[in-house]
Order: structure tokens, then sequence, then C-alpha cells
């Protein structure tokens, strides 16, 4: 089987660190509905267990939502995972990129030496039920000012945001062509909006225009909590049409994806969505294209 390395995955221990999300009360009206049946403690041996059949060679872990004030002990805690297990591979830690001394921050997290990038999670939406934030960040000069600084630390910026939130980032991104930027979970389309897919490919679109953006083809079910493999298909290839194969790149987003499905129903639509492609694209969307943007250095 190709090998897989996947571009985005969580580990926790909920002994160990404070994550309020996955903290009771669990509720049904947030963006992802309940998360209680996550709630619990997943290590490697977990992950790798979910994953036997997908001959994973690498995986990057993306912030899991720690309370702020573990941002730094998270990514200690992941460098020891990763001394002992051999996983992750490399990391994306958490920063507030609005945070006054948040040139502190990168240079902490910077200063390990699996970290890779940084996610601030900004998906902001009209809908209550919807959002994440209580205003869009990403208007903020401040923020701005912060995205601006991760080039002078050599982090990346995974950016998880509303494909209404894209036209007016793009002009930013564009103007730091020395930031890479991935976009998480397909590009979060919110079909139930007016115009809500069109939106979406017209935000991403936006966004493709800059060579040094590339796109995560994971997160279905934060679009459509029932996706089928025929939506899968059609997310996959609308984003390789808009992104080319190099910029694209399968990830799984366990264990949270596992709130929309089983992790092998979704790899099997995903290894569905591109089967007439060439084996060199499918090495590319499923292992070296994550390698080189993560600069893992598996040699894929």
């Amino acid at each position: 089987m190709i090998p897989f390395v996947d571009a985005h995955i969580h580990l926790w221990d909920l002994g160990r660190l404070r994550y309020p999300w996955l903290t009771p009360p669990f509720a049904d009206d947030g963006p992802n509905g309940s998360v209680e049946a996550i709630a619990r403690t997943y290590l490697p041996a977990d992950y790798r267990a979910e994953m036997a059949r997908w001959n994973v060679v690498g995986a990057v872990h993306v912030d899991a939502g720690a309370h702020p004030g573990d941002a730094l002990a998270e990514t200690g805690w992941l460098e020891g995972l990763a001394e002992r297990d051999g996983l992750p591979s490399a990391i994306v830690a958490f920063a507030a990129l609005d945070d006054p001394d948040l040139d502190v921050a990168l240079a902490a997290q910077a200063s390990h030496p699996r970290v890779r990038g940084i996610r601030h999670i900004v998906n902001w939406h009209g809908d209550p039920r919807r959002t994440y934030t209580p205003h869009d960040l990403t208007r903020s000069d401040a923020w701005r000012r912060g995205f601006a600084r991760l080039a002078a630390h050599g982090l990346s910026f995974d950016l998880q945001c509303y494909p209404g939130q894209m036209p007016a980032l793009a002009p930013l991104i564009a103007a730091h062509p020395d930031i890479p930027v991935i976009v998480n979970h397909a590009g979060m389309a919110v079909p139930g909006d007016p115009d809500g897919m069109a939106e979406w490919r017209r935000g991403l679109g936006a966004l493709a225009a800059c060579p040094h953006v590339s796109v995560k083809l994971s997160g279905f079910g934060f679009a459509r909590r029932d996706w089928t493999p025929g939506f899968v298909r059609d997310t996959v290839r609308t984003l390789i049409d808009l992104f080319g194969v190099d910029r694209a790149m399968f990830a799984s987003d366990l264990p949270t994806d596992r709130l929309f499905g089983g992790i092998d129903a979704q790899m099997e639509a995903c290894h569905a969505a591109v089967a007439d492609f060439g084996e060199e694209d499918r090495r590319a969307l499923f292992g070296r294209n994550a390698d080189r943007i993560y600069r893992l250095g598996l040699g894929l």
C-alpha cells in the first residue's frame, strides 16, 4: 500500500493537561456537536491501532485545543512522546497571534526540534452555533501583525477559518510568501449558508492563487456531518483542481473526525476519490507533499 503521512492528527492525555472543549458538560449545539465520544485520553498506540490498515509512516500533530496556558507544556509532552513512541513526526503548536508577547511565545515554541508551525483557530461565523470565536480575529490589526511575525521564527501557519473569511485573508497571505500556509479541513464549507458552496469555491480560489498555500484533504464532516463517499470525492476533486496535486495532502484528523464516522470508511473514500490518478500523484497526495511541506525528512 502507498505510504501515508497523516498531515493532521491529535493526541491528548486528559489527566495531564487541560482541554476545555473536552471537559463536561457536553452539548450538541456547538460547531461540532457533542464531543463526548472522543473525550478520553488518546495516545500513539490508540492512533496506530485505529490506522492499522493504512501504512502510516509519519504523522503531523496539530494543536489539540489545550488550554492556552498549557500550550508549551503540550509541545514538551509531544516531544517526549515522539522520543519514546516515534510519533508525532512534527508538531504544529498553538500561539495566539494577537498576543502582545507573541514573539516570546513563538521563540519558545520554535525552540522545540519538531515544531514546524503554528495554528490559531480563527473560524468566525455570524451564526452563534457555527462560530468558534466571538468576533473575526483575522480583521484585527494585532492578529495581522502577529501573522507577519511567523517568518522571523521559521514557522508555517495552519489556517482554520470559514470560506467567508478567505477573500479578506488572501491579500495578507499573498504579502508574506515566506510564510507557508496550510488550509485545514478542506476549507470547512458551510453548505447551509446562502450560496455556501459557491462561497467555498471562491474563497479557496483566492487562497489557491498564492503559490505558498496548500490544503488538507480532511475534515469532511465539518461541512457535512453525514458525509458520503460521493461528497468526499467531489470535495477532493474540487480542491485538487484548485490547488494542484502538489499542494494537497490527505489527513485523518483522528480522533476528531470519528465524530462523523469510522476512519476506515473515510480512508476508503479518500483512496476511491483518486483511484484513477497515476501512482506518483497518489504518492504525492498521501505522503510526499506532507513530507515536503512540513519538512519531515522522510525522503518519500
